[in-house]
C-alpha cells in the first residue's frame, strides 16, 4: 500500500495494489472508527451507499471483526436508496442485507431503511424526519457548524461520472442547502426515482470514506482530487464537492482507479 496526504489537511489518499488489500484496510478503518465512536458517544452511526462498496465491506463479517466489533452499538442508515421494493434487485437495502447485515448481529431496530410503500417524495420526507428525531436524542450527533446531523461515518462509492450517493453531475439537488434528504425522479442511471442525502449532510459527517475501484473511475478520481483552475465547474463532478466541514475525508483506491494520479506529488482535494 502507498498512502499520501494532499494539500488539504483533512483529506487523505490510500492506494492499494488490489481490491482485496483495499477491503482489508477498509475493514480495519471502519472497525477503528466504530471503537472510537462507541467509547466517545456510546454508539456508532454509519450511512452506506450501494454498488461494489458493500462487497468491499465483507471482511468486517470475518475474524477478528465478527467478534471484536460491538455490533449492538451500530446504527445503520443509507446515504441513498432507489425507490424500489426492498426485495428488488436494484435495492441498496437488499444488497446490504444479503452481503452484510445478514452476517453480523446488528439489531434490527438499529437499521433505518427507507420506506418503500410511499411515493419517493414522501419517502425522502419520512427519512429526514426519522433522522431529525434521532438527532434530538443525540443518537445521531449534530454538527458544530450547522444544525445538520453528524454521522460518525458516511461511506460512499463514486461513479465513473463522479456522482456520489444519488447526486449526479449538474443536478439541481447539488444546490440544496436546507434539506437533509431529498429525492430525484430523473436519475441518468436506472432506476430514475431515488432518495439521497444532500451535500450539507455528507459534508457534516465526522468521517467520509470515498471508495473507488477500477480503471473506469481513474479520470474522475484524478479530477476529484487534483488541483484545478478557478474556472473548474465543481457541479460537473459531485465527488469534488465532498469536502467535510469539520470532519476527515479518506479516499480508498485500488491501483487502477489511481492510475491517473500523480501519487508522488500527493495531489488531493
Amino acid at each position: 500500500m502507498s498512502a499520501c496526504g494532499g494539500p488539504k489537511i483533512k483529506s487523505e489518499l490510500r492506494v492499494f495494489e488490489s481490491a482485496d488489500e483495499l477491503a482489508t484496510d477498509l475493514a480495519e478503518y471502519i472497525s477503528q472508527l466504530s471503537e472510537n465512536s462507541v467509547k466517545e458517544r456510546g454508539c456508532f452511526t454509519i450511512a452506506l451507499s450501494g454498488g461494489s462498496l458493500i462487497s468491499l465491506m465483507g471482511k468486517l463479517c470475518e475474524a477478528p471483526y465478527d467478534k471484536t466489533v460491538d455490533w449492538t452499538k451500530w446504527f445503520v442508515f443509507w446515504a441513498d436508496e432507489r425507490a424500489v421494493a426492498k426485495n428488488h434487485i436494484d435495492s441498496n437495502y437488499k444488497l446490504t442485507k444479503d452481503l452484510f447485515l445478514s452476517k453480523v448481529p446488528i439489531l434490527n431496530s438499529h437499521v433505518f431503511s427507507i420506506n418503500d410503500n410511499v411515493t419517493v417524495e414522501d419517502a425522502a420526507a419520512e427519512y429526514e424526519f426519522a433522522i431529525r428525531q434521532l438527532v434530538k436524542i443525540r443518537t445521531v450527533g449534530v454538527s458544530e457548524s450547522n444544525d445538520c446531523p453528524k454521522f460518525d461515518l458516511i461511506l460512499l462509492g463514486m461513479g465513473p461520472d463522479g456522482h456520489v450517493a444519488s447526486l449526479f453531475p449538474h443536478h439541481p439537488a447539488l444546490e440544496l442547502k436546507e434539506e437533509w434528504v431529498t429525492y430525484i425522479t430523473d436519475s441518468p442511471k436506472p432506476p430514475p426515482e431515488r432518495i439521497t442525502f444532500t451535500l450539507p449532510v455528507i459534508n457534516s459527517a465526522s468521517n467520509v470514506a470515498m471508495v473507488a475501484v477500477g480503471e473506469e473511475k481513474a479520470t474522475a478520481v484524478h479530477l476529484a482530487t487534483a488541483g484545478t483552475g478557478e474556472n473548474f465547474d465543481a457541479s460537473s463532478l459531485p465527488a469534488r464537492m465532498v469536502q467535510p466541514t469539520d470532519g476527515k475525508l479518506v479516499w480508498f483506491l485500488d491501483s487502477t482507479a489511481a492510475s491517473v494520479l500523480d501519487v508522488s506529488n500527493g495531489s488531493s482535494g
